[in-house]
């Protein structure tokens, strides 16, 4: 039965992760969270235990030596994943070029990037293995389309999709699907994360808008899930109907 399959999901504590791994308990999909937060990892599996199969892993996807250590945690059952899904990633500042902060660039390079390369290399041997799998990446219209103080994040996120070409050539005659998504704008912690918890700011990012939300974003991955196994969504820009670029954003 195909919703009796396991998904691991990166970043599960917020927004689109959270999001995907409510919609997916309901649908009966048995799953791995992962995330830092461990106060959040635990209200997901109060709330969603009862629901379907469930484990959390609580560890900084950034540090290798933690990635490997927290998947080697899980029984040899709970390490045939099925799906992956690397939602982990995150936006520091919004510094033009030549004024931009170390920390930010090493925290954007590591999480969107090197985090997803860690935990891909530890599933995606097994998918091999069984002949079967699925790995959906989380891009961003970013990584298409630049913009003023977006450039190491854009960068990130343009690695992420060319990557994504690179892993579906890897593994076509392998039996493991290989998609990305690039969102426009969504609302989540994004922008707080950005601004480093500047709520106003955040908050003025989305005044007069009508963005996304993490549910829409749950919502396709839930139908890339269930299309027939011929079928992969290989890349999906998905956006607000009031937004046809980054910069480009009706307003009320």
């Amino acid at each position: 039965m195909q919703e009796n399959r396991l998904v691991l999901i990166t970043g599960a504590t917020s927004g689109i992760g959270a999001a995907t791994a409510r919609l997916l308990a309901r649908h009966g999909f048995r799953l791995i969270l992962c995330g830092r937060r461990a106060h959040r990892l635990e209200n997901l599996q109060e709330e969603l235990g009862g629901l379907t199969p469930l484990k959390t892993l609580c560890f900084d996807i950034t540090r290798r030596e933690e990635v490997e250590a927290a998947y080697n945690s899980l029984p040899p059952e709970w390490q045939k994943v099925d799906v992956l899904i690397n939602n982990a990633g995150n936006a520091h500042g919004l510094d033009l070029i030549h004024q931009g902060q170390w920390a930010d660039w090493e925290a954007m390079i590591d999480l969107n990037l090197k985090g997803l390369l860690y935990i891909t290399r530890l599933v995606v041997p097994g998918m091999v293995e069984r002949g079967r799998g699925h790995v959906i990446n989380l891009g961003s219209i970013a990584g298409q389309d630049p913009y003023p103080g977006g450039n190491v994040y854009g960068a990130t996120k343009a690695a992420v999709d060319m990557l994504t070409r690179g892993m579906r050539m890897d593994l076509y005659d392998k039996g493991v699907k290989v998609s990305v998504i690039q969102p426009g704008m969504v609302k989540t912690e994004f922008s707080l994360v950005r601004f480093k918890g500047d709520e106003a700011r955040a908050r003025a990012v989305y005044e007069g808008c009508d963005p996304l939300l993490p549910e829409d974003v749950a919502d396709l991955i839930l139908y890339m899930l269930q299309a027939p196994d011929r079928v992969n969504l290989a890349e999906v820009l998905i956006l607000p109907k009031t937004q046809a670029s980054v910069r480009l954003i009706a307003k009320r």
